[in-house]
């Protein structure tokens, strides 16, 4: 109770029945430190202050106690105003937010949130800030938080329109022009494509590869005397470059098949024609090395007729020609014959417009920068054009044809080089057109957000499933625990994760496994996808995991080398360079630089270095056998040693080296003698037919009929057990 009692400061005589006063009218129950009075600071010698809540100076020099209507009203306008509750801090939310984003919503840093979910069925190792989080999640992060959550405006469908480049409409056959033929030679490793293409063009292209092997896909332009141009595509004919063979059949007009006449049907000869019918090109059969005493081309038409392929001879509509790519035999008639199935197809293509074209090789050239080779598919390219292809776009600088002579306009069925690109896209991306740099950056934008979006639907695919997973085990582990006291069902999981202790050594210890991280660089896009494509075939990981730390294009780098030093690899260049002061870094920090210019004598080098990560086997060489014919007991000192009385059989027994124990065709002991003597006599080897006396460092009790061996034990370097296919 709060009382006001009048009183005057001048008489303090009458202060102390005040406070009786007030404290008989309290009954008790106001506390003596409530209605003890408290003076001003004006009175600071008065033993007693007044409380400025209980007591009040007056004019009058009486005291009174106020009425009840007083004291109501006094109260009223001292009584404080209450403080209203707190409103919850709202957090705007939406589905699939990532770890980052939900906590930016909160004004909280990522740790809050690894906290709140601890206890969860999330595992949070697993998490990282980009991780996707579904909307149950979240909205139990916010609850926890003592926050409440109200869902955002979608306002993503608005900002993030389709903004891609598409091709256009097919255009009006009145306006469609006639083109060259885009020609794609394929066939199996060694049977003469590029040599072909060099008779036809007067070079020397297969002279200048290293290997003697086509490894990177070309086009060319090539005149004909009668005036006709076919553009031909080159590819390698190695197995490891089946991408590049199915990249140039989707862009080409006519497929021709080079069959070595002596050779007949080979590996890649099968893999080419399939590649043929699946883009539904046809095809032109060129038999090849006809000049040589073994050729046999009526074998090959009928090996032919065995995958579909029927020639004219037999009835078919493919069209077989005999050739000789070294000497240039009848090559004319194999151009003749594709100038005509060129003039059955009518091939035409729309000049005017936008370009659209293909991308069949890309690059990084010191000089000019991300450089791509393109076949034109539609439209005319010239300088000053802005491109875009997958997620890089250009504006055209510089172009250049197969011979490094500069172009001004690169019309349909055009081979081209192309300079001014800002990253180098992947080889088989469509190139088009746009109409500014805007525009270009807009295209690349979407693109990169399209694909992020498809990136996070498989990353929340993978969370959900993990969390099902988890919830699932946790449901599992917590069945029959609904009745049990906390203590009882912390025992129960203590006691149903008791095995997994026991098994976390083992896990340390498989961890600690071989691993080879290598770094892979190539001179093109092509070169880089087919080491990769023969990296997916490894299947030898319980030996040697094998780790691609970073593959890329271009020479070697300092970022190589410091990439290496960090993962402990090995760094691989095919067909690029390291100069010397990156020889030199590699040297002193110890990093392996593997540079090769032939596709499988890198494959074989890295299967060497994996065979190298793998520990030496022992093998066992014998080196004598002997059988036991009797047992005797010798007594030395205290004890008795069992002895063996053998007859060497085969061999010589030599008493530095092991031995072991056969009986009934089991081992029963291995290990060192600790005696072998002949006759009376020590002695270090016992040769066949020979007899001797045996004792073991070990007491064993020997059998007639007992088999000694005597070998040696060799170190021998494993080899790794994955076969590339070549």
């Amino acid at each position: 109770m709060n009382w006001r009692v009048m009183l005057t400061l001048e008489n303090l005589g009458q202060l102390h029945r005040a406070c009786r006063q007030l404290h008989s009218l309290a009954y008790g129950k106001v506390h003596r430190t409530q209605w003890k009075p408290v003076l001003s600071s004006a009175y600071p010698m008065c033993p007693v202050q007044l409380h400025p809540l209980l007591w009040q100076p007056d004019t009058s020099s009486q005291f009174r106690l106020l009425t009840t209507k007083e004291r109501k009203k006094s109260a009223k306008e001292k009584q404080r105003p209450v403080q209203p509750k707190p409103e919850k801090q709202e957090v705007e939310i939406m589905s699939r937010m990532t770890v980052e984003d939900l906590a930016k919503a909160m004004h909280k840093d990522i740790d809050h949130i690894y906290e709140a979910l601890l206890n969860t069925s999330v595992d949070i190792d697993a998490l990282e800030p980009d991780s996707v989080l579904n909307e149950v999640l979240i909205k139990d992060i916010v609850q926890k938080s003592g926050m409440k959550h109200k869902w955002a405006k979608l306002k993503e469908d608005k900002i993030k329109e389709n903004k891609d480049a598409v091709k256009r409409p097919p255009a009006d056959p009145a306006s469609l022009t006639p083109r060259p033929p885009v020609v794609t030679i394929l066939g199996h490793v060694d049977h003469g494509k590029t040599t072909l293409l060099d008779t036809l063009r007067k070079t020397q292209v297969a002279a200048m590869e290293a290997g003697g092997i086509t490894q990177h896909i070309g086009a060319f332009l090539v005149h004909l005397p009668s005036g006709e141009k076919i553009t031909f595509l080159d590819t390698p004919g190695h197995a490891a470059f089946s991408a590049m063979r199915a990249r140039g059949t989707h862009v080409t007009d006519i497929v021709i098949l080079v069959v070595a006449a002596e050779d007949g049907v080979m590996k890649q000869t099968v893999e080419s024609i399939q590649h043929a019918k699946n883009a539904r090109v046809p095809i032109i059969v060129a038999i090849n090395k006809c000049d040589k005493p073994e050729a046999n081309p009526d074998r090959v038409k009928k090996e032919l007729l065995a995958h579909n392929v029927v020639c004219e001879e037999y009835g078919g509509d493919v069209q077989a020609v005999h050739v000789s790519a070294l000497k240039g035999d009848n090559l004319m008639a194999l151009a003749e014959a594709t100038v005509a199935l060129a003039e059955v197809l009518e091939l035409k293509a729309d000049s005017t417009g936008p370009v659209e074209g293909t991308i069949i090789e890309s690059s990084t050239d010191k000089g000019k920068g991300p450089v791509t080779t393109a076949i034109i598919q539609r439209g005319t390219l010239r300088k000053g054009c802005i491109l875009v292809a997958g997620k890089s776009w250009a504006k055209v600088r510089m172009m250049f044809d197969e011979n490094g002579k500069a172009m001004e306009v690169a019309p349909p069925s055009m081979p081209v080089e192309i300079v001014g690109w800002k990253e180098v896209p992947s080889a088989g991306e469509e190139i088009l057109e746009v109409e500014s740099e805007q525009r270009a950056r807009e295209v690349v934008e979407w693109r990169t957000y399209a694909e992020q979006q498809e990136k996070a639907k498989k990353d929340l695919e993978v969370i959900e499933a993990k969390q099902k997973e988890h919830r699932d085990a946790y449901k599992k582990d917590r069945e029959g625990m609904e009745n049990m006291s906390w203590k009882q069902r912390r025992a129960a999981v203590y006691k149903s994760k008791k095995h997994l202790l026991a098994i976390r050594p083992k896990e340390k210890g498989e961890s600690d496994k071989n691993v080879l991280h290598i770094i892979i660089k190539g001179d093109v896009d092509g070169s880089v996808e087919a080491i990769l494509n023969i990296l997916d075939t490894y299947d030898a990981d319980e030996e040697c995991e094998l780790d691609v730390v970073h593959c890329g294009i271009g020479d070697i780098s300092e970022n190589d080398i410091n990439l290496a030093e960090t993962f402990k690899g090995v760094v691989y260049g095919f067909n690029v360079n390291a100069n010397k002061p990156i020889q030199q870094l590699a040297a002193k920090k110890g990093i392996k630089l593997k540079m090769h210019k032939i596709i499988y004598r890198l494959v074989e080098d890295l299967q060497a270095e994996l065979s190298s990560t793998l520990p030496c086997s022992l093998e066992e060489h014998v080196l004598g056998t002997a059988v036991v014919l009797a047992i005797f007991d010798v007594t030395v000192g205290k004890s008795t040693v069992p002895v063996a009385g053998c007859r060497v059989q085969k061999g010589q027994l030599d008493k530095k080296m092991k031995f072991k124990l056969i009986r009934n065709q089991e081992v029963i002991w291995t290990g060192y003698l600790s005696s072998m003597k002949h006759h009376k006599d020590d002695v270090l080897v016992v040769k066949t037919g020979m007899d001797c006396g045996l004792s073991l460092d070990k007491n064993i009790a020997f059998q007639v009929g007992d088999e000694i061996v005597c070998f040696n034990e060799k170190e021998v370097e494993q080899t790794i057990s994955w076969d590339p296919g070549f």
